[in-house]
């Protein structure tokens, strides 16, 4: 009798559901949920995993990269601490950039990136740090595994956005971001997520 591979039932819940990563720290799950070709805001329902529209994008600005979060990953007093001025971390899964040579208009699919760095994005009081991976194996940015090694344009856009993209006329802009970090800082972010996580939905089993 054939042995049937592993597999998942049901459809998985995309921030309880799924596994970080396959290479821990380089390699991390990227759960898709913007492209650079949406000019709305979406996110993931907590409680269904559904993929809901959060906000039409007030300005013209576009995501500069595939935009998402990294699984079983919770921004709480652990990504708080790591960031000087913050008061409490934003309380949702770990963001992520995520670069691709080739344009990819598809969101709710899953990516396996390659974790090169992050951006210190302080918005409000929150710890809201963005993590910067390369879709693994690109074939234009693949062999580089630090930011520094990124066209500094790339950086400067994604940082441009996330500094403006919330800007309303005639209000107090409150995001702030601190100069671009790299690889190893990525993976102590990314470490104390996961410690964040495991201690408010750790006591959570997978059916």
């Amino acid at each position: 009798m054939k042995q049937s591979p592993s597999f998942s039932r049901w459809r998985p819940h995309p921030w309880h559901g799924l596994e970080v990563g396959t290479d821990l720290p380089r390699v991390v799950n990227a759960y898709i949920e913007i492209s650079p070709f949406d000019q709305m805001k979406y996110e993931i329902d907590k409680d269904t995993g559904y993929l809901c529209i959060d906000r039409p994008q007030r300005t013209s600005a576009q995501q500069p990269t595939l935009y998402g979060f990294i699984p079983r990953t919770y921004c709480g007093d652990r990504v708080r601490d790591l960031m000087p001025g913050a008061e409490c971390g934003d309380g949702d899964p770990l963001d992520i950039c995520v670069i691709s040579e080739r344009p990819i208009d598809r969101t709710e699919i899953l990516i396996r990136a390659k974790v090169v760095g992050g951006l210190p994005m302080n918005d409000g009081g929150e710890a809201d740090d963005k993590i910067i991976a390369i879709v693994q194996d690109d074939p234009a940015y693949g062999h580089m595994n630090d930011i520094a090694e990124l066209p500094p344009i790339l950086v400067e856009r994604i940082a441009h956005y996330f500094n403006t993209y919330k800007m309303v006329p005639g209000k107090t802009n409150k995001v702030s971001i601190g100069p671009a970090y790299g690889f190893d800082h990525a993976c102590t972010v990314l470490a104390a997520s996961m410690a964040d996580y495991d201690e408010d939905y750790g006591h959570l089993q997978q059916d």
